[in-house]
């Protein structure tokens, strides 16, 4: 996914209200910005933290900036979750995700279950059958090199691994693609200490045969791209 307008270096003075965040910029204009991020955003939000601003395309929007990368230590974290489900979507007709090669049609956001709507629904495959995919956005590392989920506790999350295990049970399949919008690291976990029912829900899930995959990014000021598949914690795949 490349960025349509070139980012706009400057320095985190705070996030606040979830979805604001005041930035320095290199001139010494202070904006506020957009954080497309309900999360708590662990670790990715300390002032004087380096970020990385797209300006506002839409006359209709309040705010004239969109916050897009910060950088930690030496590596760019993508803050955005509105931007996952195309980062996926774009790796899925490249092919640069092996487990979903195959399929002929891809739609994005169809209604299923109980008044929801899925990430990517994929059709028309050879050999497979028709496959709900959910994607959830990874930032959040604690501990060297391993990248967790969820950074916050998510009833949302939990109702959507409900809905995939229904998937399963009607003969479709049915995946969580877990994408880390970060290159630093080589392992994900679930955080089972930040949200226990998540952790469950997944295990129920998986138990039922629902799929599991974890892909990192790479990133720079150009784009984000899906990179390499990551090892989930105790299986080179779930």
């Amino acid at each position: 996914m490349k960025f349509t307008e070139k980012l706009t270096r400057g320095t985190l003075i705070k996030r606040y209200k979830r979805f604001l965040a005041d930035v320095e910029l290199e001139n010494g204009e202070i904006v506020t910005a957009h954080c497309a991020n309900s999360g708590s955003m662990m670790g990715l939000k300390d002032p004087g933290s380096e970020v990385w601003l797209s300006p506002a395309t839409n006359p209709k929007a309040k705010l004239s900036w969109k916050w897009e990368l910060v950088r930690v230590e030496d590596a760019l974290v993508g803050i955005n979750t509105s931007h996952p489900n195309k980062i996926v979507e774009e790796a899925i007709l490249e092919g640069a995700i092996s487990e979903l090669r195959g399929y002929d049609n891809l739609r994005r956001e169809m209604k299923y279950g109980q008044n929801s709507r899925i990430d990517i629904f994929l059709s028309d495959h050879a050999s497979q059958p028709d496959c709900y995919v959910e994607v959830k956005n990874v930032t959040l590392k604690r501990e060297q090199d391993v990248a967790e989920f969820p950074d916050a506790v998510t009833a949302r999350g939990t109702k959507h691994l409900n809905e995939l295990t229904d998937m399963v049970k009607e003969g479709f399949r049915a995946m969580m693609v877990y994408l880390v919008q970060r290159e630093d690291c080589n392992i994900f976990k679930i955080a089972e200490d930040i949200d226990p029912a998540y952790a469950d829900a997944l295990s129920t899930a998986l138990a039922s045969g629902v799929e599991a995959v974890c892909y990192s990014c790479a990133l720079d000021q150009n784009e984000i791209r899906v990179d390499r598949p990551v090892e989930i914690a105790g299986t080179k795949r779930v």
